[in-house]
């Protein structure tokens, strides 16, 4: 027999029965039920139920065992009394009369528990997280992932495309967020970075002549914690594909990301045919970019009724042309209780308040906004957003640019608390046509929006001759539950469009030679049209595994303060390395 186990501690069944076997696992928990030990024995692959009588040769030994004790167990497998069997077991109809124990490793006192599912201080969880992993909820959640990303990778190889590993030691990049830095030894002075993402390459690799080109990529960002990010590294299935447009990137991404859905939905139903929302749309309907479509809560611009109304504060507002009101139509919300709770929610938001609409039974509207602008606009808003006797309508007014932020809020605490959400499906769209560029009122100048490699619609006569905030770009982001999965974008692959778009963001021809050298000069000879995108693996897997915390899904993860509580990272180092790297720390205060 082999000298640990000659089955796992899921495998046995009734075909075993009056067999002789070998185990070795954890003790899972261990009970004394009037001096007859029961110790669930669990591995990687299950658990099984052993048992120990006063006559078991084994009995002695067996009552020192303690809770996550290593151990090998021999006996021999017989069936469980009945109305004793656990139908939630795989192996629940049979356990093991154990004839003899060898203790493997013992435990010391567990600083948390394994068995059960209790809620315990993330710190503990993250500084023990080789226990943390034991526990079945999460190590299930691995496993999930694992077997999401085989997924991906099968799917990605039927659609033709190949993988490829691209560099982890790379030259820093001003886009996006801060880089994670890697001194030289050999030379003195001068940094790696660890990628932010493998954008370059993988546009280099359409370049270099190969066609479709895709990878599980881990990219590094040196950003201040985010509840959707992990801090310090992440992974995205990349891909890029020449000679596309944008409807073949979607043809080509949009099966693989719903097969992974419907693979791993446990029946919950999966959006098959995505939309396509505008980004300015889905900012008017939804107040955000990556909309929760479960809510069917959408926001309109009234503005109109309440233009000359004699409710003063909106009427003087809309007096500015910038300014307009939304409303956010509440079905069944129509009571006062409800509206004051919504306004008592927008007071602790930082708002001055929520404007409301109620519409009692006939139809009537109720409550202050009603009473200003009286019964003609009352139902003409009504009207418009379709509502009847029992609904409420809420009212955010002022700059949209200011304001879609908290209107997305209030259209998700409304949905959430009317219960208009349903949560038990996975509502995929496109999110197209972004603005290429945005205003930063920081420094006063017109900034990228979004991807600077992206290609501005209109190509280079919109780049010469269009107002640049009006310039829509060939991006698109893939929303799934109000998160953003996925995004990309058909990439700007003439050099004298790319060095215009950076120019208008104020960047030289020089500076994209000094920042971009590598891939300016492949535009300058023969590159073809090219697109792709970049999808999220850690959200989701976060949301198929049901989950709203990445470190659910995560074997090693970081705290909130980026620290690796497990291996202690970061540390000091010995002065002889920084001696070495040419580098002298000059500590803050």
């Amino acid at each position: 027999m082999h000298r640990y186990r000659s089955h796992t501690c899921g495998a046995l069944r009734d075909s075993h029965i009056d067999q002789s076997v070998r185990l070795s696992g954890w003790c899972h928990r261990i009970r004394d039920h009037g001096g007859v030990l029961f110790i669930d024995l669990r591995d990687h692959y299950g658990l099984t139920q052993c048992v120990a009588d006063p006559d078991s040769p084994a009995f002695k030994l067996a009552e020192t065992l303690r809770a996550e004790w290593v151990v090998r167990i021999d006996g021999k497998v017989r069936r469980r009394p009945g109305g004793t069997e656990n139908s939630d077991l795989p192996t629940g109809a049979v356990e093991l009369y154990i004839t003899e124990i060898e203790v493997l490793g013992p435990a010391l006192e567990l600083p948390l528990p394994v068995f059960g599912d209790l809620e315990y201080p993330e710190d503990i969880r993250l500084k023990y997280r080789f226990l943390d992993l034991r526990r079945e909820k999460l190590h299930q959640n691995i496993m999930t992932r694992g077997a999401i990303v085989d997924s991906m990778r099968k799917r990605m190889k039927e659609q033709g495309f190949f993988e490829f590993q691209t560099p982890i030691l790379t030259a820093s990049s001003p886009e996006g967020a801060r880089d994670f830095l890697v001194p030289s030894r050999i030379h003195p002075g001068k940094f790696y970075a660890l990628p932010q993402a493998p954008q370059q390459y993988k546009q280099l690799l359409m370049m270099s002549g190969f066609d479709r080109y895709f990878q599980i990529a881990p990219c590094f960002r040196d950003e201040d914690p985010r509840a959707d990010r992990l801090p310090g590294e992440f992974y995205q299935l990349d891909l890029e594909m020449s000679f596309v447009e944008q409807d073949d990137v979607f043809a080509a991404v949009q099966p693989v990301i719903t097969g992974v859905f419907e693979e791993f939905a446990k029946g919950k139903p999966v959006t098959k045919d995505w939309p396509r929302i505008a980004y300015a749309d889905s900012m008017k309907k939804y107040g955000t970019d990556k909309p929760d479509l479960r809510n069917p809560i959408e926001m309109q611009d009234v503005s109109e009724h309440f233009r000359g109304s004699n409710f003063k504060v909106f009427a003087r507002m809309l007096e500015d042309s910038r300014n307009q009101v939304w409303a956010i139509p509440g079905t069944g919300g129509g009571s006062r209780a409800f509206c004051d709770r919504m306004n008592s929610w927008a007071q602790g938001e930082g708002q001055p308040g929520l404007g409301y609409i109620m519409w009692r039974e006939g139809g009537e509207g109720a409550g202050p906004l009603a009473n200003n602008i009286g019964p003609e606009r009352t139902e003409a808003i009504r009207a418009a957003l379709g509502l009847k006797a029992g609904d409420a309508a809420f009212f955010v007014a002022g700059d949209p640019a200011k304001f879609y932020k908290f209107a997305g809020l209030a259209r998700t605490k409304v949905g959430e608390e009317l219960k208009l959400i349903d949560k038990d499906q996975f509502k995929l769209a496109w999110i197209v046509d972004f603005p290429m560029y945005e205003y930063n009122e920081d420094d006063k100048k017109v900034d990228f929006s979004h991807n600077p490699f992206s290609m501005p619609q209109g190509g280079l006569d919109a780049l010469n001759t269009q107002d640049p905030l009006t310039i829509k770009a060939f991006q698109y982001d893939i929303s799934c539950n109000g998160f953003e999965i996925a995004s990309g974008g058909i990439r700007n692959h003439r050099p004298e469009a790319m060095v215009k778009a950076f120019e208008i963001a104020g960047y030289g021809e020089s500076d994209v030679i000094e920042r971009f050298g590598g891939m300016y000069r492949a535009f300058q000879y023969g590159a073809p049209p090219h697109g792709g995108m970049a999808a999220g693996v850690d959200r989701i897997v976060m949301l198929l595994c049901g989950t709203t915390n990445l470190r659910e899904i995560s074997l090693f993860p970081m705290n909130q303060r980026a620290e690796d509580l497990l291996m202690g990272a970061p540390s000091d180092v010995a002065p002889r390395q920084l001696r070495d790297l040419h580098i002298r720390l000059n500590l803050p205060e």
